[in-house]
């Protein structure tokens, strides 16, 4: 029998080196994760630690409560206290023009007068018959007295006298109606007509204005009506800028159908005629004080739902809202009420944290009061 190879016999003892290394189960190469040979079980990795959460940095203040007005603003235009074109009350020829434009009058003063020579010839008819009627009335009750006339005559007399008299007074008012006078002291601000003219009854002359008080006209809503009363103090902010003070001297007890306001006047002192009238104004109606405090308007922030408020500090620690009422915007700042006694109110922060959260409270400084927000909101970050 031949003898087997060499090369034979070595591939049948790696055959079965290769079926028994598989018939193990134990399969091991470099670099596999091989179980330690001690037999000790692999140890949990532990979880880390959750950090703890850092609380939102806010600056609050404890304000000092003052008594403020509440300012009612309403707009306005002002007006003369008193008005009236100057007619004339008869026709005629302009025969003296004595104003022009920008002329100061006083009440009963002249302002125009028409020709009037026939007027004053009837004038003086009437009173010489009324001096011849005085006379003859004299001697009539002269001799009823010494029982020469019979009384009939007396009353005869006395009734001519009386119609002398009348006669007169009449002429004399048609005289009259030819001179147009100021019926109140004030300044002439327009002149229609010229001297020559003729003019006829009724027709407009030149315009009276009195500007001394001048007064400011305006209109209050319904909601604020009841705060306003006569004799309440009223400043007047001009288009110019400048601010006059005046009172509230009539207060309509019946709104305007159409946009249901109460009209209002104001008296504004004008001694030197420096308001003209016509000029748009901002009324502002001081009310009865309040207790309110002033604070920034950066101080001011919603809730959820938008009503206008602050956010205060709870006595826990937590983040709270009041809604306030605002009472005046002032250069200074927004002046409110509607604020607690014992309100600690975050001035620095306020919008970065919500209603019922911790934070951490730092009293504040003039430079957060004053606007430094940015500043809070990094350290909050």
């Amino acid at each position: 029998m031949a003898k087997p190879r060499f090369h034979t016999v070595a591939a049948f003892v790696v055959l079965a080196v290769s079926a028994a290394w598989v018939l193990t189960g134990e399969f091991s190469s470099i670099g596999s994760a091989a179980n330690d040979v001690s037999g000790d079980e692999p140890k949990p990795v532990q979880a880390e630690a959750a950090p703890e959460k850092v609380l939102r940095t806010v600056a609050v203040l404890e304000p000092d409560f003052i008594e403020h007005n509440r300012i009612i603003r309403i707009s306005g235009v002002t007006t003369p206290d008193k008005r009236t074109t100057l007619a004339t009350r008869s026709a005629g020829i302009l025969g003296e023009l004595k104003v022009k434009k920008g002329d100061t009058v006083q009440v009963g003063d002249a302002v125009l007068i028409l020709e009037a020579a026939e007027k004053q010839a009837m004038v003086d008819t009437a009173r010489a018959l009324l001096d011849q009627r005085e006379k003859e009335a004299e001697n009539i009750e002269r001799l009823v007295k010494e029982g020469i006339s019979p009384t009939t005559q007396s009353d005869s007399a006395r009734s001519a006298l009386a119609s002398a008299r009348s006669q007169l007074e009449t002429a004399q008012a048609e005289l009259d109606r030819l001179t147009v006078v100021a019926p109140f002291s004030g300044i002439i601000d327009q002149v229609m007509v010229e001297e020559g003219s003729w003019l006829p009854s009724g027709e407009a002359a030149a315009v009276l204005l009195q500007l001394d008080p001048v007064v400011a006209l305006g209109e209050v809503s319904e909601r604020e009506i009841s705060q306003v009363k006569v004799g309440s103090e009223a400043d007047v902010r001009l288009i110019s800028g400048d601010i006059v003070s005046g009172i509230v001297r009539h207060v309509s007890l019946e709104a305007t159908s159409g946009t249901r306001t109460f009209p209002i006047e104001v008296a504004i002192a004008n001694p030197d005629r420096k308001i003209p009238a016509g000029m748009t104004a901002e009324i502002m109606i001081k009310s009865e004080p309040v207790r309110a405090v002033q604070l920034p308007r950066s101080v001011v922030t919603l809730d959820a739902a938008g009503n206008l408020g602050l956010r205060i500090l709870n006595g826990d620690g937590t983040v709270g809202f009041v809604p306030i009422d605002l009472i005046d915007d002032s250069p200074a700042g927004l002046v409110l009420s509607g604020v607690p006694q014992d309100a600690r109110i975050i001035v620095a922060g306020q919008d970065l944290v919500s209603d019922g959260e911790t934070v951490n409270a730092v009293a504040a400084d003039n430079s957060l009061i004053t606007g430094a927000t940015g500043d809070m909101a990094e350290q909050s970050q």
